[in-house]
């Protein structure tokens, strides 16, 4: 058991607590059993795997650690104090792991594409990539100036989406490149036309701004149109997680309808 928060391994887990730390280990942490469960599952293999005796305490805790073992991973016991040297967040669970970055494959001929323009709150990133792995997102793409994806609130929020989920950071010009064929939506505050009387039958990629400023110029330049979510009521805006979940759900079911149709 690892009891001294000096202990090498440790403190290298600890660098990962910062951006600058996970890129140059190319590595994130992943906390809870739920989302080392899913990490397992998804046939990523973390590269460690810390436990506290608490976690054998219990029937799924004790799978969890088989599932491990039979991934020829060695997960490692470390007291409570240690786990919480360990941790990203305040009062931790009972396992914690650490899992090289992720690449799934690209999607060679995407329908549907989402585009982050800038997203700097990592809740919000969490919840938008939890929302386009549920709706079926082929893919998603960071331009330059948001959030880091492996940030331990976006990993926490996101529920797993980060295993089953198509991602990138990109240029512009890469981003441009991946959206050649597909009509390109900017989804606006109050401009443009409402987003339920877009066709999203079409391939399509949807753009959803900073929470505070917008789009960038570039992304405006990308758009090939624009849209919105109506309100009825004060709110000047809304969460970006919800507007994106919103448009993103408009998009399938229209697709859903038209596929009903054809049958």
């Amino acid at each position: 058991m690892i009891t001294s928060p000096s202990n090498p391994i440790i403190k290298s887990v600890k660098g990962l607590h910062r951006q600058r730390g996970r890129k140059q280990a190319r590595q994130f942490i992943v906390e809870g059993l739920r989302l080392v469960e899913e990490a397992l599952r998804a046939g990523h293999i973390p590269a460690l795997m810390f436990y506290t005796p608490n976690l054998e305490k219990s029937a799924r805790g004790q799978n969890l650690l088989a599932l491990a073992r039979d991934a020829s991973l060695r997960p490692i016991l470390v007291s409570e104090r240690i786990m919480r040297a360990a941790a990203t967040t305040k009062t931790p669970q009972d396992v914690l792991a650490v899992v090289p970055w992720l690449s799934l494959p690209w999607p060679k001929h995407p329908d549907l594409l989402l585009i982050l323009d800038q997203l700097r709150d990592p809740g919000n990133m969490g919840s938008v990539l939890r929302t386009a792995e549920a709706a079926g997102v082929k893919g998603v793409l960071f331009s330059p100036g948001t959030v880091d994806v492996y940030n331990p609130k976006v990993v926490r929020g996101a529920m797993g989406a980060h295993f089953r989920l198509s991602f990138r950071a990109a240029t512009w010009p890469d981003i441009e490149e991946a959206t050649q064929g597909l009509q390109t939506w900017l989804a606006e505050i109050r401009d443009g036309v409402p987003y339920y009387q877009v066709d999203w039958l079409p391939p399509s990629a949807l753009i959803i701004g900073n929470e505070a400023s917008g789009a960038s110029i570039k992304a405006r330049k990308l758009a090939q149109g624009q849209t919105y979510i109506p309100m009825l009521g004060q709110a000047e805006s809304l969460n970006a997680a919800v507007a994106a979940g919103i448009i993103i759900f408009e998009a399938i079911r229209q697709r859903a309808l038209a596929q009903k149709q054809l049958l």
